[in-house]
């Protein structure tokens, strides 16, 4: 939570990823602080529909269609962001997936570049679109979305995804301390399984998902909840000695 009461009131937020699991979950929570949300996901009827929820808290929203793969769409996101709201505080790179799981003989070159270019250049794209807004107001805060999987190498499923998140948590750490007397701070979460449609989205079997669980010590998959009020937290004026670390939340679970 911040320090400073309506500290998110009528400051902006880019979520990626916001029509379902953590993205929707953390635009319901800034709306809560009153903050404007801009809801952006390919899935543009999610977006809509989280657009609804966020005006439903009596906050402003602005849904985007974004294919965060495209350069040109992403900067166009910011573009438009700041011409509904005037400025732009906070970025959460939520997008993100492992496309579908495999074997690390069986990776392919589509499957490679769909997930870089998901995970990676989607992150890349959107942090150079903000950057240039944040340091010309000396204040700003991006949040990326990593994964335990980079600690563990995805053996057997996920290589290739751990891969990427291993480069978004270089990435956030580079840019953190490249723009750190900037008054910029980057931070990336690294969480293991949370309970959204990513797991059906990536084809994991009923074998994957009870391997995960027997991982965790708190016997549980995460909520999206729970990583939303960690990126408010991140944001907030609670932490500003925190940048370029990644985060694991985990329920104790993934070191194995």
């Amino acid at each position: 939570m911040p320090k400073t009461p309506d500290y998110f009131a009528g400051k902006t937020i880019i979520i990626t990823g916001a029509a379902s699991g953590i993205g929707r979950a953390t635009a319901r929570i800034f709306a809560r602080e009153g903050a404007n949300v801009v809801c952006a996901d390919i899935n543009e009827a999610g977006a809509q529909a989280t657009a609804s929820e966020v005006n439903g808290k009596g906050s402003q929203a602005l849904a985007l269609a974004v294919d965060v793969t495209s350069r040109q769409a992403v900067n166009a996101m910011v573009e438009r962001a700041l011409a509904a709201f005037g400025s732009l505080q906070f970025l959460f790179n939520s997008a993100g997936a492992a496309i579908r799981r495999a074997k690390f003989l069986e990776i392919d070159d589509a499957l490679l570049e769909k997930t870089f270019a998901l995970n990676v250049n989607g992150t890349l794209y959107a942090m150079q679109a903000v950057l240039p807004h944040m340091l010309a107001q000396k204040h700003g805060v991006i949040v990326n979305m990593a994964s335990m999987a980079h600690r563990r190498g995805g053996p057997g499923s996920s290589v290739h995804y751990a891969a990427a998140k291993g480069a978004v948590v270089s990435m956030t750490m580079g840019v953190a301390r490249e723009y750190a007397t900037s008054g910029i701070r980057a931070l990336s979460i690294s969480p293991g399984p949370i309970q959204t449609p990513f797991q059906a989205a990536a084809q994991s079997s009923p074998e994957l998902i009870k391997r995960f669980l027997d991982d965790i010590p708190m016997g549980r998959f995460g909520e999206p909840e729970e990583i939303g009020e960690l990126v408010l937290f991140m944001c907030s004026d609670a932490c500003p000695f925190m940048t370029a670390d990644t985060v694991y939340v985990n329920g104790g679970g993934g070191w194995r």
